[in-house]
């Protein structure tokens, strides 16, 4: 009995040892056969990192909602050497990527001063470093990115020739002997720029290629090369030519401005930020916050999942806000205008000495900037192709000469002289002076009228008006004199000449004149005669166009200075809320009284309307009557003076002050066309939106 029982319980033990077994058998199949490249796959996944994703830059429209500035997706392609294994393998891995893009006929960034070809050679002068001079007038000398670099790297000597160098670089790199000079040279170039990064010579991201096109993106995905990453991102897309010196441009964060956008909220070292213009002014409202997702990568560095973060607190998702959209108060109609004015008129100037000019359009009863042009301007879309000829070019292109270059007024200064005169009490509407035409109250220094020295005549009698229509130094150098140089620097004070507009972008304040900047600045002796050509706009005198223009807004609304601004508000991403509204600013208030405003204004409608005027024919065409003043700066050392020239319109009830500067362009008058132009365009363009926009509607 007992065997019997015995050999139940055996075969009972057997018989579930059997079926365990078979259990087990299939388990293993399963997960071997059945799910074996599932679970390998899985297998081969890293641990989830996290990282930041760059949000979409706001948009930037004109006043009346014209995109100026918008996004784009583009491909680019980054390259993580850590998944790509072994030297050997890095190497092979690089010259199959570089393989491609020389099939494709896609160029890789590269700035190795080498040529690509041997024999080879420095592609500069200075490969290593370069002089400069500082302040004192001693000589600095500066480590290039390769001297930098060299400084760090065993074997690598600054006195190497090109060839020497590569031969040093493929040593460092384990660059295999059977690799040609011509590959050799290529590598080098790709792990050079690697290189910089790792040592934190130049801190920003290494992006091997962008931009690339769907045939090369599947050329690469089929050769799953590791460690090649192709990234959608989003690029800054400028929907117009023009404004080159307003709109400003992007680019990565450099190492001296890192220490300032550590100290702000999410930014970190390879992010892209605004370099200039209204990039950099409205940094704070274009960019938005970025995000955070977890990815999961393969052994060969391809992305497998990801996924947006969610916050701790709120459970909201981390995926990016897009920035805000910046309007600013510029109409680009009137902005094209502006600067095909100056790119026709400029050259064609009697002088051929002309360097370059500017024009700015302000609206008189609230600071806005309708429109700023430098000539010679540029396309920000090739900034990057473009910099060396720009950077070399003689006519400075880069230059914003609205807000930055610095011009002796000349005659246009002369409305500040009539306006201080008059509200002192020095003169009336009614006083005249006689032009003699040599100003004769102080024995040594006798100065004379333009008309004089230049006709041998005079202007005989005239007031303030006369005055102003026929530029009269002696009747301005009579008024200077007894209103003196404090109560005179005074009133240019009022009317913001050698103070900041306020404006957003980067501003000269300019220069004037009197004993504060030639005693304090230039240490010299300021003379009493001195006050004589201040009062005509010359001595030291030197402002901006940007500060001319605000300066006759001021003086034709009646002595209310606005601060000139370019932003005008900021809407959110998708337009549903509006995130910031600029209001008007005064930031100066002197009464002028309407009789003085009056013979001043009157002076300046007869520079732009007399018979004899020789700014008069520019703008008989127009519809609205407009009041202007001429001006010729004579330049030390140059044959032609600076041409200047300021208006406004209507005449009756003042809507835009205009200045224009033209470097030795001559006569003042002959810049009455360029004036003519913006205004034709100002009224056209006030005439096609008369009706008002409901509120988040953007035009066509």
């Amino acid at each position: 009995m007992e065997q019997k029982q015995f050999r139940r319980r055996s075969n009972l033990l057997l018989a579930v040892f059997v079926v365990v077994l078979a259990a087990f058998i299939w388990v293993l199949y399963d997960l071997q056969i059945n799910k074996g490249e599932e679970y390998l796959a899985q297998s081969q996944r890293k641990i989830a990192v996290t990282e930041t994703v760059e949000a979409a830059r706001g948009e930037i429209l004109d006043r009346y909602g014209r995109v100026l500035v918008s996004n784009r997706l583009s491909y680019q392609v980054t390259l993580d050497t850590s998944l790509m294994g072994t030297p050997a393998e890095r190497n092979a891995t690089l010259l199959a990527l570089i393989k491609v893009c020389q099939e494709q006929g896609v160029a890789w960034t590269d700035t190795l001063p080498v040529t690509q070809r041997s024999p080879f050679r420095f592609t500069s002068d200075t490969p290593f470093s370069y002089e400069s001079t500082n302040d004192d007038g001693t000589t600095k000398t500066n480590a290039t990115q390769l001297g930098r670099l060299t400084e760090l790297m065993n074997g690598w000597e600054a006195d190497m020739t090109a060839t020497e160098l590569l031969t040093a670089m493929r040593k460092s790199w384990e660059v295999e002997e059977e690799v040609s000079n011509a590959d050799a040279r290529a590598l080098c170039g790709v792990l050079y720029e690697l290189w910089l990064r790792r040592r934190e010579v130049t801190w920003s991201a290494y992006v091997f290629t962008e931009d690339v096109d769907i045939s090369f993106i599947t050329r690469v995905k089929e050769l799953s090369l590791p460690g090649v990453r192709i990234q959608a991102v989003t690029v800054r897309e400028y929907n117009t030519t023009y404004a080159a010196h307003l709109l400003g441009r992007v680019g990565p964060i450099f190492r001296d401005e890192w220490e300032y956008y550590q100290s702000l909220e999410n930014y970190q070292m390879d992010d892209t930020v605004g370099k200039d213009g209204v990039e950099r002014a409205f940094e704070q409202y274009l960019r938005g916050v970025p995000g955070t997702r977890a990815l999961e990568t393969n052994t060969a560095g391809r992305v497998v999942s990801e996924t947006w973060l969610t916050d701790s607190k709120t459970g909201e998702s981390l995926a990016p806000q897009p920035g805000g959209n910046v309007i600013l108060t510029i109409d680009l109609d009137l902005q094209m205008a502006t600067e095909d004015s100056l790119a026709q008129r400029i050259p064609n100037l009697p002088s051929k000495d002309t360097k370059g000019a500017a024009a700015v359009v302000v609206d008189v009863n609230t600071g806005e900037l309708l429109a700023a042009a430098s000539y010679p301007t540029f396309d920000l879309s090739r900034y990057n192709q473009d910099y060396n000829d720009l950077n070399s070019d003689p006519l400075t292109p880069m230059l914003n000469r609205a807000f930055q270059g610095i011009y002796a007024p000349g005659s246009t200064f002369k409305m500040v002289t009539a306006v201080a005169g008059l509200e002192e009490g020095v003169i009336t509407p009614d006083t005249k002076i006689k032009d003699t035409g040599r100003y004769t109250y102080y024995k040594g220094y006798q100065p004379q009228c333009w008309y004089f020295r230049q006709y041998g005549a005079t202007h005989g009698w005239e007031n303030v008006s006369e005055a102003i229509r026929d530029s009269c130094n002696v009747f301005f150098y009579d008024t200077g004199r007894q209103v003196g140089i404090e109560r005179l620097n005074a009133y240019a004070s009022h009317f913001g000449l050698g103070e900041s507009t306020g404006i957003e972008l980067p501003e000269s304040t300019g220069i004037l004149a009197g004993p504060d900047y030639t005693e304090g600045v230039l240490g010299q002796k300021w003379e009493v005669g001195s006050t004589l050509p201040a009062a005509i706009g010359q001595e030291n005198n030197q402002f901006t166009p940007l500060q001319l223009a605000n300066y006759v807004a001021t003086l034709v609304n009646g002595g209310t200075r606005h601060t000139v601004h370019l932003l005008r508000a900021v809407k959110s991403y998708d337009y549903s809320e509006t995130i910031m509204s600029y209001g008007r600013e005064a930031v100066d208030t002197m009464d002028i009284s309407d009789e003085n405003l009056a013979a001043v204004k009157y002076g300046m409608y007869m520079v732009a309307n007399s018979p004899g005027s020789a700014a008069a024919r520019y703008f008989q065409g127009l519809d609205v009557k407009v009041g202007a003043k001429t001006g010729s700066a004579q330049v030390t050392g140059n044959r032609n003076s600076n041409a200047v020239f300021v208006c406004f319109a209507p005449y009756d009830d003042p809507e835009v002050a205009i200045a224009i500067v033209a470097e030795q362009g001559g006569s003042g008058s002959e810049l009455a066309a360029v004036a003519a132009d913006i205004l034709r365009a100002y009224f056209a363009t006030e005439e096609s939106f008369t009706s008002v926009q409901p509120e988040n509607t953007l035009l066509p």
